[in-house]
């Protein structure tokens, strides 16, 4: 059985206590958690693409989530999926 993968997406738009819970709870349960910023171009957001990531690297940073990653994608969610070999989708 391979890695066991699962992507967090979302516009974090900005990030929240909420966001961060389901991350943590998500790594416990996957070896590894991407939490993916989804850029919309068709929306406007209060933080750009970059602002973001950073925030929520720094937030998974200080909880110390050492199976998580943070990116950020334009396209699809299900090629996104697809391309990093995930098995779940947490929401």
């Amino acid at each position: 059985m391979g890695e066991r993968i699962a992507v967090c997406p979302g516009s974090f738009d900005p990030i929240t206590k909420g966001h961060l819970d389901i991350v943590k709870r998500a790594s416990a349960m996957f070896d590894k958690v991407i939490v993916v910023t989804m850029i919309n171009i068709d929306k406007k957001p209060c933080f750009n693409e970059q602002e973001r990531v950073e925030f929520m690297k720094r937030s998974i940073e200080d909880l110390g989530l050492k199976n998580v990653e943070v990116d950020s994608y334009s396209g699809l969610l299900a090629d996104y999926t697809k391309i990093h070999n995930a098995t779940a989708i947490v929401k």
